[in-house]
């Protein structure tokens, strides 16, 4: 059977990607849309949750963080799985993530991206090869539409390269007049907004004399559309819990 999806944020750019790449897929389909302002795009799409009348299996959520509660408690009253394919959570909304998961299967990550999830496992490994000897400054890019700085993904990778060293690392958001030597105990968080980028990364360790970087960039929102789509299906039938890209990818 396939896999049913109540899709979130419908009718926006992400969520016509998702339509598109599911056209003719023999194992998921969205049965439904819920947008703020709906549209015509070949399914029903209603303006909250209290309207659906379909019967899903999992949620894909590509909204934003507000509202985050109406689609936990839908998914948990519903026995449904949820794919939290936005960025932009407060400590409130995680906390409020982490005590759903208890009852409700979850998938967050800060990035769908495939290529996105090899990086971050390539940073934690030359953070244990490089140790403190080396210095951690991580740039991101993204359009001039994006509210939250630094991206999600920033903090997943300084997250990854912060675990070396058992959380010792500060994050420093970007510098601005004498603020001194650099201290080590610092990763630097860098945050450029432009134009219509999609998204990239970039992780460099300097050290004396030689510098390592590591980077990634994504050259459409398909890839993150691909990546939900892969989650959603992962996602059915999953028991309560938190879930990610390497539990998708194991």
């Amino acid at each position: 059977m396939k896999t049913r999806i109540i899709l979130c944020g419908a009718c926006g750019k992400m969520g016509g990607n998702v339509l598109s790449l599911l056209d003719g897929d023999e194992s998921a389909e969205v049965v439904c849309g819920v947008d703020l302002y709906p549209k015509e795009i070949g399914v029903p799409v209603y303006k909250s949750f209290a309207q659906i009348k379909e019967q899903a299996d999992v949620i894909v959520d590509f909204s934003s963080a507000e509202g985050l509660l109406e689609r936990l408690d839908y998914a948990k009253t519903h026995g449904l799985g949820i794919v939290l394919a936005s960025t932009g959570f407060s400590p409130a909304d995680l906390a409020m993530i982490d005590d759903y998961a208890t009852t409700t299967a979850i998938f967050k990550t800060a990035n769908l991206s495939l290529g996105v999830n090899l990086m971050q496992a390539l940073c934690k490994a030359a953070a244990q090869v490089l140790g403190d000897n080396f210095d951690v400054e991580i740039i991101e890019k993204h359009h001039n539409l994006k509210k939250d700085a630094p991206s999600g993904t920033a903090l997943m990778l300084a997250d990854s390269v912060n675990e070396v060293f058992n959380g010792e690392k500060k994050y420093v958001d970007g510098r601005s007049g004498i603020v001194g030597a650099r201290d080590k105990k610092e990763i630097g968080m860098h945050a450029v907004r432009g134009g219509t980028i999609v998204g990239e990364h970039e992780v460099m360790f300097a050290g004396e004399d030689e510098i390592i970087t590591i980077s990634h960039s994504a050259r459409s929102k398909r890839v993150f559309a691909v990546g939900a789509i892969r989650a959603a299906k992962f996602l059915k039938g999953k028991p309560a819990g938190r879930y990610e890209m390497k539990d998708l990818l194991d």
